[in-house]
């Protein structure tokens, strides 16, 4: 009996990893550098009013959009960060379904995995809603419509997902089904 390599064990998978990671340092690093200078810009500006006499203009809003900005930019590093960590275990312990990715709305998308039978009534596509921070990752994916994909599971209705040449992970988690069961009369 042949064992299912995890997906973490895949090459490519560890690089997706690896590219998602270094994202979410770029996010926390970005926010780390717009709060210090923040405090940098705060200290000058307070020493330009003491030697003037009089404040900065703007300079109080310069730093605090600095200071939300960059707690937002940490924010989403940190959790960025928990995520990768959370589905490199999660890899860890299941395979990469392949299948055929199809695209039904800007964010939803539905899954195929090998052997799928659309003419099967009884077989119904993973259909999934992208967790995207951008634009750009969400069109990236669109533009995987009708191509191989990966899929695996890294939590209850969470999944991931890539290609070959991809160079990061898209997360996802599972879309309502459109279908519903016809209620019965009584």
């Amino acid at each position: 009996m042949d064992a299912v390599q995890p997906a973490a064990d895949d090459p490519h998978t560890r690089s997706a990893l690896e590219g998602y990671r270094a994202g979410a340092l770029r996010w926390l690093a970005g926010g780390l550098i717009a709060v210090v200078l923040a405090v940098l810009l705060g200290a000058v500006a307070v020493a330009v009013a003491e030697d003037r006499g009089r404040p900065l203009p703007l300079a109080g809003t310069v730093v605090v959009g600095l200071v939300v900005v960059g707690l937002v930019a940490v924010g989403a590093g940190l959790g960025a960060l928990a995520r990768a960590l959370r589905w490199r275990r999660a890899l860890a312990a299941v395979p990469w379904q392949r299948g055929l990715l199809r695209i039904a709305g800007p964010a939803i998308v539905a899954f195929e995995p090998e052997g799928y039978d659309e003419w099967d009534p009884t077989q119904e596509p993973v259909r999934l809603t992208l967790v995207s921070t951008s634009v750009w990752r969400t069109r990236q994916v669109q533009g995987l419509d009708g191509g191989e994909v990966r899929l695996a599971p890294v939590g209850p209705g969470e999944w991931v997902l890539t290609a070959e040449g991809l160079p990061t992970l898209y997360g996802a988690r599972s879309a309502r089904s459109a279908r519903r069961a016809p209620r019965e009369r009584g």
